[in-house]
């Protein structure tokens, strides 16, 4: 009885598995040996004759038919995960995962029912199924991954991996020289980008007068830095960049450039009067000076005008008002301001207005308000001996296609068509805007009878046109070319 009881405890204190330990052998070779020695410790509770009878799993299907195949295969490859995910967390083997998977077979038939049952697995082949390896979790990622955001790229290497778009840290890059080769690999690899992208990290790691005198001899990347530091408005670093390197016009030129951001105009013009003092070029500083003095005229004029408006003492504002201010305005918008509210006053005197700018605004100006009289007092010169003469710096042939835009009459534009000198010019103006007096002339003047005649199928029956042409046809003291 003791002996009995003895042996029982035995068995229920004993395990044929063991524990999970890492020097354990995980291949399939192993779990195959481990399941075998089960198979046999069982071998006397199961009889081999089984293997000639029909076996019926639950679901009623024969064991080892296509339908049973096919939900075995699902049923092991969804127990097989959930098995593998609570083995993990457990810490135990990942072999025991699979008790359901051959607890449908016949424990005779794992080492002899293959030649019976072809569709039948082993357990090597439920071990190494696909399926299931398919579902297991990534438990670690491969270490080739792990060596994108690894420290051991040289400069060389990660210039050429930024060029590829992946993502590399340049903190690693600690000293002087190693900061200077990756700088010099990024200039060598003409690639504007990453050379921004290492001078904005070394203007962050390095002093300013220690990344000034490196730029210094490298020109690429010194082009870089000022053009980045001009489109990002970091206006002290790069007047302290040009000041080292002895730029004095370019420092001035960046202190100019400041008074775009400057809105109040006194304030502007304030500052505008402390930039004339500086170390420009004499053209730029004649630029400057012009600037500044028509920034003063746009006040007093602009002061003068919103009175004379409001009160409503000048007709042209009653008659054209005014759009916009004129504070702020481009020399050309101040110009033709000027030249269509104040033209007989001499508003912008002081300032230097080429001959064809003023020719070109004023004359917009004046055929806008059809001052046909200004218009012609704009061209009318006078000689030492006292005789008039027209004349345009622009040609009369611009004059022509200004005023017909600000549809000018047939007599004013006629008048100016005359006096384009190029006869073919002259003709086609003619012709495009019916000037017909300047046509029927200049065939006659020609002596194209052919030319004449033709037109004369162009021009208004029984108009004064066609009977000026008739009458010329019919001279007979013209001697016509054909």
């Amino acid at each position: 009885m003791s002996r009995a009881r003895a042996d029982e405890e035995e068995y229920w204190h004993s395990s044929k598995f063991r524990a999970f330990t890492f020097d354990d052998e995980d291949d399939e070779l192993s779990q195959l040996k481990e399941s075998k020695r089960a198979v046999n410790s069982l071998r006397d509770i199961v009889d081999d004759d089984d293997d000639d009878l029909e076996k019926v799993s639950w679901s009623g299907d024969p064991v080892g038919s296509i339908s049973w195949s096919i939900k075995e295969t699902a049923s092991s490859s969804t127990s097989s995960l959930e098995s593998r995910d609570s083995s993990l967390q457990k810490g135990y083997s990942s072999y025991s995962a699979f008790p359901k998977q051959a607890s449908s077979y016949s424990l005779s038939s794992l080492f002899k029912g293959r030649n019976k049952l072809p569709s039948f697995q082993s357990l090597s082949d439920a071990l190494s199924d696909t399926g299931v390896k398919n579902y297991a979790p990534e438990l670690r990622r491969p270490k080739a991954e792990y060596k994108d955001y690894s420290s051991d790229w040289s400069p060389k290497d990660t210039v050429r991996r930024m060029q590829r778009g992946k993502v590399c840290s340049l903190e690693r890059f600690r000293s002087l020289q190693d900061k200077l080769v990756l700088l010099d690999e990024a200039v060598a690899g003409h690639d504007g980008n990453i050379i921004t992208a290492v001078l904005i990290f070394l203007k962050r790691t390095l002093r300013k007068e220690i990344l000034f005198q490196e730029l210094e001899v490298r020109q690429v990347a010194l082009c870089h830095l000022i053009h980045f530091l001009k489109e990002t408005g970091e206006q002290k670093l790069l007047l302290d960049l040009l000041r080292f390197l002895d730029r004095t016009e370019e420092v001035a030129l960046s202190q100019y450039r400041e008074h775009l951001n400057i809105q109040d105009v006194e304030k502007r013009r304030e500052f505008l009067k402390g930039c004339i003092g500086l170390p420009f070029s004499a053209e730029d500083t004649s630029h400057v000076q012009d600037h500044y003095t028509l920034l003063e005229r746009q006040i007093i004029i602009e002061a003068n005008d919103r009175h004379l408006e409001t009160a409503g003492q000048s007709e042209i504002f009653r008659k054209y008002p005014r759009k916009a201010s004129i504070l702020n305005m481009p020399l050309v918008t101040t110009l033709f301001y000027s030249c269509f509210y104040h033209y007989t006053e001499a508003e912008l005197s002081a300032l230097q207005i080429p001959d064809k700018q003023y020719v070109l605004t004023a004359l917009a100006a004046r055929a806008k308000l059809r001052a046909w009289n200004d218009v012609d007092a704009l061209f009318t010169t006078k000689n030492w001996l006292g005789y008039t003469k027209k004349k345009a710096p622009i040609g009369f042939h611009r004059v022509v296609e200004i005023l017909q835009r600000n549809n000018a009459p047939v007599q004013v534009l006629q008048e100016y068509v005359r006096l384009v000198e190029d006869v073919e010019t002259q003709l086609n103006l003619a012709t495009k805007y019916k000037c017909h007096d300047v046509v029927i002339d200049t065939y006659r003047d020609l002596k194209d009878r052919i030319q004449l005649a033709a037109y004369r199928c162009k021009v208004e029956r029984g108009s004064a046109e066609e009977e000026k042409i008739d009458s010329i046809l019919n001279n007979t003291q013209i001697r016509w070319k054909n």
